[in-house]
């Protein structure tokens, strides 16, 4: 899978952008506040619906505008896609896939894969446990619509359930009714990200080894208020229930996947509260590579990697890495100057200088 060519109107700083993409590696290197990253994010947008950056939409469209359009044409083994989107002032959206219209961005998510790691995925590991929740729910919403639905449901569950919880002084027969879905939905939402965990686990811990030659292990272990991982829901259930006067008390469910954490450790120390920066950003380094052959294994093709000026928050050896493995992944990098990579891109990439909204090929 790769990106062939992007074309964007009146999104972020871009007036009119027509650009191709070679399949292997591609360098976009300016100084900041240029719309190197602005490109990075019209990609991202067409994998999800949604932008990384920002919750509000009306955001990517450039000041003055009335409205932005991003069209981004894949290449796939099976089936080539070519996805528009045109995002209104308003907040509302419009996507066509292959000129068809779709109703449900749920429909969007899965036909063209990324994997994006830029500084800010530091907090997969310094943040608090809705980075890394909101994570493994972004990489399973990718690759599983059914988690996507569950995880709507979920939610939904959850949100009447707080608002019932405010109205109510103790608990009765319509509570039992909200905490049966919500341990119902809650099950699949723990056993799909418990599976995520091993995945991340299996994969993991050779990149891991491989980056740090040998001299660290990589650990990840799913943390939830449910022991009993046999019989999920049941044991959500009953966990839920008997926190029903806490509920109550204080108006908001205190238990179930909306609370749950996972846990990284580097040769069994917590990478969080003890590792080093260095030894953080590996296990960011260690979850996106790891996430990249996920998606292979699940798929049938790699995503399309974008990285977003983590090159200079690296050393050379993990420098020398990501460039030695990325050879049969289409790699779109941000990058202020080309010191220390240069001498690893083949003659197949592609160079591209970004200054102010304007893009020149440079190699």
């Amino acid at each position: 899978m790769y990106v062939k060519q992007l074309q964007l109107s009146r999104f972020r700083n871009y007036e009119n952008l027509n650009i191709e993409f070679g399949n292997n590696v591609n360098v976009l290197v300016g100084d900041n506040a240029q719309g190197k990253t602005n490109i990075l994010e019209s990609i991202y947008y067409c994998s999800l619906g949604k932008s990384h950056r920002t919750s509000r939409d009306k955001e990517l469209i450039k000041w003055n505008g009335k409205d932005a359009y991003i069209s981004l044409f894949v290449c796939k083994q099976r089936l080539n896609k070519k996805i528009d989107i045109k995002i209104f002032k308003e907040g509302k959206k419009g996507v066509n896939v292959n000129s068809i219209k779709i109703s449900k961005i749920s429909d969007l998510i899965g036909i063209f894969n990324v994997v994006m790691f830029s500084p800010e995925d530091l907090n997969i590991i310094k943040g608090s446990p809705s980075s890394r929740r909101k994570f493994l729910d972004i990489e399973l919403c990718k690759l599983n619509k059914r988690y996507y639905y569950n995880l709507a449901q979920y939610k939904k569950v959850l949100s009447e359930r707080n608002a019932f919880l405010k109205r109510i002084r103790k608990a009765n027969d319509m509570l039992e009714v909200y905490d049966l879905q919500l341990s119902k939905f809650g099950a699949l939402i723990i056993q799909e990200r418990v599976k995520y965990i091993n995945m991340l686990n299996r994969e993991g811990n050779i990149i891991h080894n491989n980056i740090t030659s040998q001299k660290e292990n990589i650990k990840f272990d799913y943390m939830s208020s449910v022991k009993n991982l046999n019989n999920i829901e049941e044991a959500l259930f009953y966990l839920i229930k008997s926190h029903r006067k806490t509920d109550i008390e204080k108006n908001n469910t205190s238990i179930g996947p909306h609370r749950d954490d996972f846990s990284v450790r580097i040769n069994g120390v917590d990478a969080r509260n003890y590792g080093s920066q260095g030894q953080q950003r590996t296990s960011v380094l260690t979850i996106k590579f790891a996430s990249l052959h996920i998606v292979k294994e699940l798929t049938g093709e790699f995503p399309v990697l974008l990285l977003d000026d983590v090159l200079s928050e690296l050393d050379t050896r993990r420098q020398k890495y990501i460039l030695n493995s990325i050879k049969n992944v289409q790699t779109i990098i941000t990058c202020s100057g080309m010191n220390n990579i240069e001498k690893y891109l083949d003659k197949n990439a592609i160079v591209y200088e970004v200054n102010g909204g304007n893009i020149n090929k440079i190699m």
